[in-house]
């Protein structure tokens, strides 16, 4: 996919067929918080398209690298605060 404008939050949910506004994304986030041990294109609630999307973005370390991490940051944040600093 050849982007014309850098990639978002919202442009991901929008490439993952997913509500795309602020709350959506934040009630998303919220009820979608992963353990440490599971890596964000592993989580059980994408589908096999979401999840492929995901893994392949992830691993071409694409313009999509940057929001895609921001999206496991968020998912994990959870588990970060569990996390011994």
């Amino acid at each position: 996919m050849i982007l014309t404008q850098q990639p978002t939050l919202e442009l991901l949910f929008e490439q993952l067929g997913l509500s795309a506004d602020k709350a959506a994304i934040e009630q998303f986030v919220k009820n979608h918080q992963l353990p440490s041990e599971v890596i964000l294109p592993d989580a059980s609630f994408w589908s096999e398209g979401q999840s492929a999307f995901l893994r392949e973005h992830w691993h071409q370390d694409d313009e999509w690298i940057v929001i895609i991490d921001e999206l496991n940051q968020l998912l994990h944040m959870e588990s970060d605060k569990l996390s011994p600093q």
